[in-house]
């Protein structure tokens, strides 16, 4: 069982950044691709990021290439989700999500199989 907790949402302006971070408890945390996924008020969850296990390969929406960047530090068992020149249409509960893969690492939800409790990230216009 992996639990993973996030933290660092907050409220923004428009044209600001935030750094998301979900702190895994995984004992091999080296084992897991990670992803990050948000879901806004009566929209589904949506893929934002992932990472491979080695965090050499990364993937993003189109919606926030360019400006999230997602990285990973194993020996602290925890990954990161900086996002910068943020919009309000960015506004959502942030999931951090983990499943154990060999290579790369999924964009699709129902691929993960650990989910944190997400964190709120709000931009004002």
């Amino acid at each position: 069982q992996v639990q993973l907790i996030e933290s660092g949402g907050g409220l923004v302006q428009a044209g600001g950044s935030l750094r998301l971070s979900c702190a895994a408890s995984a004992r091999t945390f080296s084992s897991y691709a990670m992803g990050w996924f948000r879901q806004a008020p009566g929209k589904e969850r949506e893929f934002v990021a992932a990472i491979s296990r080695s965090g050499f390969t990364t993937y993003y929406a189109d919606s926030v290439k360019g400006r999230f960047t997602i990285s990973r530090e194993n020996a602290k068992n925890t990954v990161y989700l900086q996002m910068s020149s943020l919009e309000p249409e960015d506004t959502a509960v942030y999931y951090c999500a983990a499943v154990r893969r060999l290579g790369g690492a999924p964009v699709r939800a129902t691929e993960y199989d650990y989910w944190g409790q997400g964190t709120q990230v709000t931009v004002s216009s």
